[in-house]
């Protein structure tokens, strides 16, 4: 039954849920209301574990949306539900994978206002015909390049930063293949890197020259001092204080670093990285069949958003060089 339309419920089911059963009006912010909304999923709707983990991924990536502004999310609002779901447009999710997700959020904020653990619901007057999938943004390689010669060479972090970049660059990895990374994945001698994709999708992918002098170099000489006793871990990219591997978070954070130290202006993330390698790769002239398989998308449809933005960099040289442009 959907949450919208569901009958009240007794006491004793609340407190299954691991809810109070008292009315309030005000918030009640005091349990975690993923975990209450996902136990009322499974004991009232009786939803398998696979469709539990499908709900709960999709709120987990509103989670981490929100997170550099370190609101929970009882405290989202329309707006930022508006932006976050016009950004994951921009990135490239498929118009339908968006639908889903705002019909899974809808009905969390509909139980969370039922269950008075928020008193508006943002999802009310969300507008679904504004989402487009948008050209995403994309860096040009003089702004790549002002980014990799940033990491400071004479220090661990700095060395193990530029070979993270210079892998996001060389790969087009995302950052949950970047943070999931695993030594045995690399065959670095023969220029070659395996990355698990979304349903764990293999593909290989080729590593240029300058990004494995910098995975040799962190590898061999910075990634050694990072592993701490006790702790030993095969994952590539390492925090320097945890000896663990580093969170998609943080990945998130090294590259803000870097470009607001480049005094880039564009709204960077990892995967402005993975867009900027497949659109050089096109307008070099590659074969969109191969940068397909690179990208390890399913659909070349998906891959097709890339021919769009190289038209859009041609008409920009037009437009800059022509004399009538």
């Amino acid at each position: 039954m959907p949450a919208a339309t569901r009958p009240k419920r007794s006491k004793r089911t609340l407190a299954s849920l691991g809810s109070d059963a008292e009315s309030s009006s005000v918030p009640r912010t005091t349990r975690n209301p993923t975990a209450l909304y996902l136990n009322y999923l499974r004991i009232e709707r009786g939803l398998s574990p696979n469709s539990l983990e499908a709900y709960e991924r999709d709120i987990q990536k509103l989670e981490l949306y929100i997170s550099p502004t370190h609101r929970s999310l009882v405290r989202v609002s329309s707006s930022d539900l508006q932006t976050f779901l016009r950004e994951l447009g921009e990135v490239g999710m498929a118009r339908a994978s968006i639908v889903r997700i705002i019909s899974g959020l809808r009905g969390f904020y509909k139980f969370l206002l039922t269950e008075k653990i928020i008193l508006n619901d943002p999802t009310e007057n969300l507008d679904v015909k504004s989402i487009r999938r948008k050209l995403p943004d994309v860096l040009s390689i003089a702004d790549i390049e002002s980014i990799l010669v940033l990491p400071d060479m004479t220090t661990n972090k700095g060395v193990r930063d530029r070979a993270l970049l210079e892998f996001l660059y060389a790969t087009g990895a995302r950052a949950s293949e970047v943070t999931g990374l695993r030594l045995s994945q690399l065959f670095l001698k023969d220029g070659l890197v395996k990355l698990f994709g979304k349903g764990s999708k293999e593909r290989v992918v080729p590593i240029g020259r300058m990004a494995r002098d910098a995975m040799d170099t962190y590898l061999s000489k910075v990634r050694p001092l990072f592993v701490r006793t006790g702790k030993r871990t095969d994952a590539v990219f390492l925090n320097q204080e945890r000896g663990t591997a580093l969170s998609r978070m943080s990945v998130w954070n090294l590259v803000k670093e870097y470009a607001t130290a480049a005094k880039i202006a564009k709204h960077l993330s990892p995967h402005t990285f993975r867009h900027s390698f497949a659109t050089h790769l096109i307008e070099g002239g590659a074969d969109l069949r191969m940068v397909q398989e690179m990208l390890g998308h399913a659909d070349i449809s998906t891959t097709e958003i890339y021919t769009h933005v190289d038209r859009s960099y041609l008409q920009e040289v037009h437009r800059t060089f022509h004399p009538r442009g």
